[in-house]
């Protein structure tokens, strides 16, 4: 990933909390047949090992588990909040018009190899911990208990677990660090003003980054 300085993103706590907060992730893979994708959800353990761990599973007709380079680490990707930025907002852009549109973005690659777990023990953990996670929301959570227990036996079977250990994670927050404040706070009122979701979430994040110097893109 191209990633100047001035788009990095080097803080734990923030590349933890973006995953945590959108936990659709793309795990790619290096297979008999080349690189492969798989969208997955995945539970972060924020306190294993030293850049946490990603803990998912798949369908076991999914040849990703038994179908991965031992000796290359898989990628996998979250992406954060996106949104199109006008030149139009920008202030500076009457006084010039030298600025052209751009898209802002927040991501994070997590690095690491696959740990393959076909016990039912382990899965019946993981997914309890990921039920209560994505069910919290819910004004009745629902649990695993509540499904009968020969079906969810059969739901178990049809799966297999996997854990990555992350060695390395690398973020990039392409939020407007390289422009004017000016600038910066024109986009923020422009991305609010459209009312979109994402927008106004780029908005917020745009506010909460400092501004670092680098060549305008």
């Amino acid at each position: 990933m191209y990633l100047p300085e001035y788009f990095a993103e080097h803080d734990p706590t923030a590349l933890h909390g973006l995953i945590a907060e959108h936990p659709l992730g793309t795990l790619v893979t290096l297979g008999a047949d080349g690189l492969s994708a798989n969208h997955l959800p995945f539970l972060l353990a924020a306190d294993t090992g030293e850049h946490g761990a990603l803990l998912t599973h798949v369908a076991r007709g999914n040849r990703v588990w038994h179908d991965c380079s031992a000796d290359h680490e898989a990628l996998v990707i979250f992406q954060g909040p996106s949104a199109y930025v006008s030149p139009n907002w920008y202030p500076t852009k009457v006084e010039t018009h030298r600025q052209v549109p751009t898209y802002n973005y927040a991501v994070v690659h997590a690095y690491g190899r696959l740990v393959i777990h076909d016990d039912e023990k382990w899965l019946r953990g993981f997914l309890g911990h990921l039920t209560k996670r994505m069910e919290t929301p819910q004004p009745k959570p629902w649990k695993m208990g509540d499904a009968p227990r020969d079906y969810l036996q059969q739901m178990l079977g049809n799966i297999v677990g996997i854990e990555i250990a992350v060695t390395r994670l690398v973020g990039k927050w392409k939020v407007s660090q390289n422009r004017l404040p000016v600038d910066r706070a024109g986009a923020v009122d422009g991305l609010r003003t459209t009312g979109e979701p994402e927008a106004v979430a780029m908005a917020d994040l745009i506010a909460s980054t400092a501004s670092r110097t680098g060549p305008p893109k």
